[in-house]
């Protein structure tokens, strides 16, 4: 009977015994288990931030080369521009320096309303019975003179006939393709009147562009003689 409660005290004790380091391995385990957890979770948000940094870096880059190949287009079209705008500044200097060899043969007068830069349609049609002058002239340059009247400022007037002037070069630019360096402009405000800026009439006529067709002589003459 002694034995038998041996028996059992020793079963019993086991027991207890493999109870308690159960419940210590598990504890151990979870211990050990919710740091590590925790260390993926510290790595997932880690590598989400490393991911997200790479998607702006490379987004940055993208942007960064698209500005750049924006920037050399740019570039590219000031340079043309740039030489384009020198050439036409070569071939009017010429034109000026040669501008004796140069003779009117044709000529308008467009009149303008008071203080006014729009082309009416008569003024159109009187620009389109010149401009078909042009067509089929080689060496030729169009010589355009704005003017006003005597009201106002000198130096308002000036900027007055110049608009006056552009009006009627970019309508013949535009409709019968006057290259620019063909194109002689003066804006000459009120100097050079053509009658007396004492009456309404007077001044009526003083607000005009004149329009001159002039060929180049000696061009002409050696386009003539070569064989």
């Amino acid at each position: 009977m002694s034995i038998n409660r041996f028996s059992l005290l020793a079963v019993l004790v086991a027991g207890i015994l493999l109870f308690t380091m159960g419940c210590a391995t598990k504890s151990y385990v979870r211990n050990q288990v919710t740091p590590l957890n925790n260390r993926v979770d510290e790595l997932d948000d880690v590598t989400a931030k490393n991911t997200r940094d790479i998607q702006d870096t490379e987004t940055h880059a993208q942007q960064a080369d698209q500005k750049a190949v924006a920037a050399g287009q740019t570039a590219d079209q000031a340079n043309q521009n740039a030489t384009l705008a020198g050439k036409r500044v070569t071939n009017l200097a010429g034109t000026v320096e040669n501008l004796d060899n140069y003779k009117a043969v044709n000529e308008t007068t467009v009149q303008f309303g008071f203080n006014k830069t729009e082309l009416t349609p008569k003024d159109k049609q009187t620009l389109d019975d010149f401009g078909k002058q042009l067509q089929g002239e080689k060496h030729y340059i169009v010589e355009v003179e704005g003017y006003t009247d005597s009201i106002g400022s000198a130096e308002y007037n000036y900027q007055l006939s110049r608009k006056r002037a552009d009006a009627v070069i970019r309508y013949l630019a535009t409709k019968y393709d006057v290259p620019p360096f063909r194109i002689y402009l003066l804006g000459l405000g009120k100097d050079n009147p053509v009658a007396q800026n004492t009456s309404a009439a007077g001044r009526a006529q003083n607000r005009r562009v004149d329009v001159r067709l002039m060929t180049n002589s000696l061009a002409e003459s050696a386009s003539v003689q070569a064989p």
